[in-house]
């Protein structure tokens, strides 16, 4: 790892042993530093930053770890390692804003259905702890929507991917010709053309139901959106680079 720079390399390690931790605690682990919605009881605040370091599966920390040395290496070499920090651990905050953002619209929804059919804020609370699908309005209200509901306040959200979708964009302002290698098929393509293709793909699985897998398309976007317009101020300003030095 001897080419690898400081932050990329911290930042591998870190995930390996968030990683590792899961695979010899098990889910305590994840209920601590996985996100969880707001409103759950087991949201706690340190969250919004460890769950860029937990992974669901090997293949999960693979890609992204992959991702984070390929991009993340020549990024933070050009920029040195306390502005790379600084825009890395920000797009994984963006995304994990927009993603939350998106939950919180749907268990509004669920919330307002709820309360529109006259259950009180303690059945409500009460609904969303036990998971119990008996009440006699389910069918009023819809059961797919409040499953729906009910998945979103009990999801976890796990994985370096929005930070890492905020890393590409970078590279991709940064590098914007150079040719990446897609695996099927097997060509080339260019920075510039590669990663505008990668969100759009987000956005459309995001708002259908094509989606292969649990997948939070959203974060990936809020990871992009928050790179790009980062970039864009720094470049529009000028940031002065001596700050980061």
């Amino acid at each position: 790892m001897q080419n690898i720079p400081e932050t990329v390399k911290h930042l591998l390690i870190i995930n390996v042993i968030f990683f590792l931790a899961t695979l010899v605690l098990g889910d305590i682990v994840y209920d601590l530093f996985a996100l969880h919605y707001p409103s759950n009881p087991k949201f706690e605040f340190w969250q919004p930053l460890t769950h860029m370091f937990m992974h669901g599966d090997f293949s999960h920390i693979f890609f992204n770890m992959f991702g984070l040395y390929m991009f993340g290496t020549p990024i933070e070499q050009m920029w040195g390692r306390k502005k790379f920090i600084f825009f890395y651990l920000s797009t994984g905050f963006g995304a994990a804003a927009l993603q939350l953002g998106l939950y919180y619209y749907q268990v509004t929804q669920v919330l307002d259905l709820l309360a529109a059919q006259g259950l009180s804020g303690s059945q409500i609370a009460t609904f969303f702890e036990t998971r119990d699908l008996s009440y006699s309005i389910i069918e009023q209200i819809g059961r797919e929507a409040l499953l729906e509901g009910l998945s979103t306040f009990n999801s976890v959200m796990v994985g370096a991917s929005g930070a890492l979708y905020g890393v590409l964009v970078a590279f991709a302002f940064l590098f914007p010709n150079a040719r990446l290698m897609l695996l099927f098929p097997p060509i080339p393509v260019k920075a510039k053309v590669l990663v505008p293709i990668l969100i759009f793909g987000d956005l459309f699985f995001g708002f259908t139901s094509y989606s292969i897998g649990p997948i939070a398309h959203f974060a990936h976007v809020g990871g992009a959106i928050t790179g790009l317009i980062m970039l864009w101020y720094w470049k529009k300003t000028q940031f002065d680079q001596n700050r980061w030095n």
